[in-house]
């Protein structure tokens, strides 16, 4: 109980929020790192895993090795990056947690796009739709809520472990907790755990709530349609 009336008295106290330490400051860099993270991996992962899924081809294996990208600890690369990059720029960081946010996107964006609903597929195939049309008009639209399941995963896990950037000397509310293990400060540290965990769960709210607005399943969607009608019409 003292440390958790510690750490409020830290997040209460306008010292806190000021200056280069302060948490507004360590949260836009969290957000800097997660967000182009986040924005790299997308436009890694997201085109070929949507792609193999579609033509059905060499997805396994793109998955698998995915998946041997969940073993290895983000700490681990991330130490070797600064050994091959250094610490003069934010790349070790990124890259990291690029690595790190690719597995969960390959997989769902493979697993959703092959397991679309094949009757729709070729119902729709057989009214004579393209390759591109039954990609952009049928698969992904019923693909999409487990696409966006890895997509809200993906924010959520690097939203957490950009947290390890601070013990590398990079910047992000990691930087609070470590501060507070150096002082021996337990406040500081508890207050820092709160402030990523709110902040991980501020992120999965978000993104839920953008799944409910962008799926283009619940837009299109209206009593007695059928799944079909539901794809192919705007």
């Amino acid at each position: 109980m003292n440390a958790i009336g510690g750490a409020w008295d830290w997040l209460t106290t306008r010292a806190n929020w000021h200056g280069a330490d302060g948490v507004p400051h360590r949260l836009s860099e969290h957000l800097y790192f997660s967000g182009v993270s986040l924005g790299i991996a997308l436009l890694i992962a997201l085109p070929p895993a949507v792609l193999l899924g579609h033509y059905g081809k060499g997805g396994a294996l793109a998955v698998n090795i995915s998946n041997i990208g969940r073993a290895v600890p983000t700490f681990a690369v991330l130490t070797l990056l600064l050994i091959a990059i250094g610490s003069g720029s934010d790349w070790p960081v990124i890259v990291s947690l690029v690595l790190f946010a690719v597995p969960p996107l390959v997989t769902n964006a493979y697993v959703g796009m092959r397991e679309a609903d094949r009757d729709v597929v070729e119902a729709a195939r057989g009214m004579g739709m393209t390759g591109g049309q039954l990609l952009f008009r049928i698969e992904l639209p019923l693909a999409f809520p487990l696409i966006w399941t890895g997509v809200r995963s993906a924010a959520v896990q690097v939203v957490a472990t950009a947290t390890l950037a601070a013990m590398a000397g990079f910047g992000g509310l990691g930087r609070i907790i470590t501060a507070g293990f150096n002082r021996q400060i337990t406040a500081q540290v508890v207050a820092g755990a709160v402030l990523v965990a709110g902040l991980a769960l501020l992120v999965e709210g978000v993104f839920l709530a953008l799944q409910r607005v962008l799926d283009p399943m619940r837009r299109r969607s209206r009593p007695g349609a059928t799944p079909l009608s539901g794809v192919l019409n705007p």
